[in-house]
Parts: C-alpha cells; structure tokens; sequence
C-alpha cells in the first residue's frame, strides 16, 4: 500500500488559519480521503491549544479538534508533505530564511485553489511540480487575514472564508489520482 499524499496547512501560530484550514480539509475529504491533512505554523509557542475563538468559529461549522496542540513547521513536514498551503507572504519569507528546502511545494491557498487545476498531471506530486512555486512571487489577492487580534466575528469571517476555499480545494483533490 503506498503512502497517500500529505496537504499540510501553514499559518504564523498553529493557532487559528491553519487548524480551520486542515479541520474543514478533513471534514470535506473524509478519514479515507485522497489526502492526508495536518497544520503547522512558522512562529509557534509549541503545545498550545487553538484560541477559544478558533473552537467557537469552528463549532459554527460544525467541528471540532479537543485535542489540537500548535506545533513548529519543521523539515519533516516537508519532507513528508507533497503541499505547503501558507496564508500570507511572510510565511514564505519565513521558509526563506529557516527553511528553503520547503519553497518548491509551498503555495498560498488562494493561488492552488485557482491553478492546480489548470496544470497538467495526473497526482499532486506532479502538479504541484508544474506550478513551479520557487519562482512564484506572493500577490496581495492571495492573503487570507489573519484574525488573531481580532473578535469572535473577525474569526467567524476568516473560517467562512476558508471554507469556501476549501470546498473548492476539496473537490480539485478528488479528482487526483493516487
């Protein structure tokens, strides 16, 4: 049995972003799905739980992670990840200067949710291969806000946001083969 395929989801504090990101990801797939899914972040206080806004965004939509815990993006991340979806730029400043073997198959949400479907191949490995990300310069159209300083309905505008992007994201997976 081969190893499927790992989409890990990155954001600043492993705290918000990327735990709303790979708990819609999971929802939407399923346990079998195409997909592994797993959230780091680049400036993490290791073992904290997600913010009670987080829990509450994410109770609106039905989820839950009780036993989530932030952690560090590190190289095993990438090197078991076939994709790194980061939420704004200076996640790949970070990768930059702390982790560049991770450029290849880091893209922001936003850009895989538009173009991994127009690129050819038939697994993620090679299409993520064709976007050729290390040349990629980050556009402003491809932030999601983080909303770590903001209340709960700047929380629940983010996690409503993410999961529009990843219905879409979800559907782009499906259709990989293995």
């Amino acid at each position: 049995m081969t190893q499927r395929p790992m989409v890990t989801m990155v954001c600043t504090g492993n705290a918000a972003r990327s735990v709303m990101a790979a708990l819609l990801l999971r929802d939407r797939l399923g346990d079998d799905g195409p997909v592994e899914v797993a959230s780091a972040g680049t400036l993490v206080l290791p073992g904290h739980p997600m913010s009670t806004r987080t829990r509450a965004a994410l109770e609106r939509h039905g989820l839950a992670d009780p036993h989530h815990r932030s952690r560090q993006l590190e190289l095993a991340d990438v090197h078991r990840s076939s994709l790194l979806l980061v939420m704004e730029p200076s996640h790949i400043h970070w990768m930059q200067r702390r982790l560049p073997e991770a450029l290849p198959i880091a893209c922001s949400l936003k850009r895989a949710v538009q173009q991994l479907p127009m690129v050819s191949g038939s697994t993620l490995d090679e299409r993520v291969a064709a976007l050729d990300l290390v040349s990629h310069e980050f556009q402003p159209w491809e932030e999601v806000i983080d909303p770590g300083a903001g209340e709960q309905p700047v929380f629940d505008a983010c996690i409503d946001e993410l999961s529009e992007l990843i219905n879409e994201l979800a559907a782009i997976l499906a259709g990989f083969a293995q």
